[in-house]
């Protein structure tokens, strides 16, 4: 199928996008924050994935792909940056709404700290594996950034978001890494990564998607704290 990447980014956003007019969210109000974070991160994130295509650290399956490419990308995967942001912001500004309280909040420091150490840990000891040792020391340095410089209030309500739309998540990158088809549409080079697996998924993916995400909302919530005056 060769529009599997493109049909996997469309049913992933069918169902947040018609409810992001539901009135007791009223998500498409916010699109004016959003839509800025998703470009700026995104194009951190493209270059990121062109110099990583280049070199090999993974690849695209042109058997499921629409042959559209921009640069050395598939339209699926430049679509990918938007789709997955929007969905998971989505479900954050949800959770704040059936959630209103803060239940992960008073645990986000030590949450936070517990990632900076484990990361720090791995992505030091593995330097010659580039997804590897980028991934988690790209999520070192912006939790460091929270951790020290924004101290912000927001985070045990993303973790909190992160715990839920991780099972999408997988479900997603599943299928974009074999898990229910027979081949991949995305594949990895194992020398450039843990070779641990959560069924096809590299253990990689988890933080490179947590943090595509925490950039997304970091930008989103400053401009929206922003206009809203705080």
């Amino acid at each position: 199928m060769h529009y599997l990447y493109l049909l996997i980014n469309l049913l992933s956003i069918l169902v947040p996008f018609i409810k992001s007019f539901d009135p007791r969210v009223d998500f498409y109000k916010k699109w004016k924050y959003l839509f800025p974070a998703i470009a700026i991160v995104g194009t951190f994130f493209i270059v990121w994935d062109i110099i990583f295509t280049y070199w090999g650290v993974w690849g695209f399956n042109d058997r499921y792909l629409s042959g559209i490419h921009i640069v050395n990308l598939p339209l699926g995967e430049w679509l990918f940056f938007v789709v997955i942001p929007y969905c998971c912001i989505f479900v954050y500004e949800v959770l704040k709404y059936y959630i209103p309280q803060d239940i992960l909040g008073k645990y986000a420091r030590s949450i936070t700290i517990v990632l900076i150490v484990g990361l720090s840990l791995v992505g030091v000891s593995t330097a010659w594996r580039w997804y590897t040792s980028l991934t988690f020391l790209f999520t070192v340095a912006f939790l460091l950034y929270h951790l020290l410089v924004l101290k912000v209030d927001y985070l045990g309500r993303f973790y909190l978001a992160m715990m839920v739309w991780l099972i999408p998540f997988f479900i997603v990158n599943g299928i974009l890494t074999g898990s229910f088809i027979d081949e991949q549409v995305v594949w990895y080079n194992n020398v450039e990564n843990l070779s641990i697996r959560m069924f096809t998924i590299p253990v990689e993916d988890t933080f490179y998607g947590m943090l595509l995400i925490l950039m997304n909302t970091t930008i989103y919530e400053h401009l929206k704290q922003r206009d809203e005056g705080f």
